[in-house]
């Protein structure tokens, strides 16, 4: 039996190729919209991908399942479980096997069976491995994001993400009965999870690649010994802030995504194009660094650095379905770019211009910068009425402690308003626009999408430097979040 592991860091997402060496049959799980690099992987061990699965509907990437399929000529295996608003639309008209709990199908001689695991989402399976070559029971199993190092899948975002109201304390319920199930097997079977350390689909996921039962038995939290109503309780707080793309995640795979037929690829256009679409509304999105981006940016675009957290933050602030442009630092950060944003479903790039044609928008009169201060600065300003504090990270860091409304011995001073920021563009009309508007995170690089997203919609604001790691290590106060706190 062959294994490989295919990790994407800025997606925390993991596939999987197990082959047969005998007969050369492949199978893919999980794989993302990149299908050429599984067939590279493939022939290169001397296989060819026969067969492709997923472990559910995903929600924080493109599935790769249809693009595979048409590029190798696999055959779909996608679950039938979950009820009907849980169907796969695409599987008849692709000719995809339906799996039910328990169903068995052989990739050469390895045995693949697949099991209902609900929870993370109604549909989830998980695919036990055996490699009946030397074995008569399975070695590990692929648990998507049913069980990952040191964590268990969050079923919230059916609700949280997707709309679905009343859905996650029966999603706790289930995911509860699904491992008291799964704990039956034994110590040594290998865990191979769909996700690592970044992703959303659990709030403290572990970053090694596997683990096995026995050891996430005796340390996640997910699978000790405690009552259903505990762990209903611990899994539904303290979850992540889920990427606003989400839902249209969901709709995508759910539907089927489209096949590419193709890598894309970036097509260039000039400043001059660039500036008469944004002149007739278009976005445009510069994904240089901030640092690059706020000495001098084009007016009316706004900043996604193209780092490991572009995928997330280009997926929550592009909208679907509409034309946008790039605006990017060289050629290969402008191909680097489209790619990822086509993991994610962003296909509509009309364009992407090059930073080196800055000087003809300058020249235009079509150029700014972008304003930052410290702490201390931040600190001086506590007592100025004002002055509004936009804390743009998510609850869960609002309630660990927060810079306090006003400085020490004063009244009256500035405000403090906690706006998530998946949640600024459509809580924009509580900024004030006739004050002086500080924006922090944890460490600047949230605030400095926020300091650009108000920009864009005409609010002067200044980006805090470090975020309120910097306001924490200069040992200023904090102030406790209120429980009652809904922010």
């Amino acid at each position: 039996m062959i294994l490989r592991r295919f990790y994407n860091d800025n997606l925390a997402q993991a596939s999987y190729l197990v082959g047969c060496s005998v007969t050369g049959e492949a199978l893919v799980v999980d794989p993302n919209r990149d299908a050429a690099e599984y067939v590279a992987a493939a022939a290169r061990e001397g296989l060819r991908v026969t067969h492709v699965t997923e472990t559910h509907i995903h929600a924080d990437f493109v599935s790769g399942l249809r693009e595979l399929c048409a590029l190798s000529g696999a055959t779909a295996y996608v679950s039938r479980m979950g009820g009907t608003d849980w169907q796969y639309a695409f599987a008849a008209s692709d000719g995809a096997m339906l799996l039910s709990d328990h169903d068995v199908f052989m990739v050469g001689n390895i045995r693949i069976e697949a099991l209902h695991t609900p929870g993370h989402t109604p549909e989830h399976l998980t695919f036990m491995v055996t490699d009946t070559a030397g074995a008569d029971r399975p070695m590990g199993a692929f648990t998507g994001d049913f069980i990952f190092a040191g964590d268990v899948g969050r079923p919230d975002l059916l609700e949280k993400a997707a709309g679905l109201s009343g859905t996650m304390e029966a999603g706790a319920r289930q995911l509860f009965a699904s491992l008291q199930h799964f704990k039956e097997y034994p110590d040594y079977l290998q865990i191979w999870p769909g996700h690592g350390a970044g992703s959303a689909c659990g709030k403290a996921l572990g970053a090694v690649p596997q683990t096995t039962l026995g050891y996430e038995r005796l340390f996640n939290w997910g699978l000790a010994e405690q009552a259903e109503s505990a762990f209903v309780t611990e899994i539904l707080s303290g979850q992540p802030t889920p990427p606003p793309y989400f839902a249209q995640m969901k709709n995508v795979n759910r539907a089927g995504p489209v096949v590419l037929g193709a890598p894309p690829s970036a097509s260039m256009s000039d400043m001059k194009t660039l500036l008469a679409t944004l002149d007739r509304g278009a976005l445009a999105v510069d994904t240089r660094t901030w640092k690059e981006f706020a000495a001098e940016h084009v007016r009316g675009s706004i900043n996604i650095a193209l780092n490991k957290s572009f995928p997330t933050w280009a997926g929550s602030f592009i909208p679907y379905g509409q034309p946008f442009h790039l605006i990017a630092a060289d050629a290969a950060s402008a191909e680097r770019a489209v790619r990822e944003l086509s993991l994610i479903g962003l296909d509509d790039v009309a364009g992407v211009t090059l930073s080196e044609g800055l000087a003809a928008a300058r020249e235009a009169g079509n150029t700014q910068a972008s304003d930052e201060t410290g702490v201390a600065e931040l600190q001086q300003s506590l007592g100025d009425a004002r002055t509004t504090v936009l804390d743009v990270r998510n609850p869960g860091e609002w309630l660990g402690g927060h810079v306090p409304a006003d400085a020490p011995g004063t009244s009256g001073g500035a405000k403090v308003l906690h706006i998530p920021i998946e949640q600024l563009v459509a809580r924009i009309a509580e900024v004030p626009r006739d004050e002086r508007i500080m924006v922090h995170c944890k460490s600047g690089a949230r605030s400095a999408i926020a300091t650009s997203i108000l920009e864009l919609h005409g609010i002067h604001a200044h980006n805090v430097r470090g975020g309120f790691d910097a306001w924490r290590a200069a040992g200023l106060p904090v102030s406790a979040a209120e429980s009652g706190d809904k922010a």
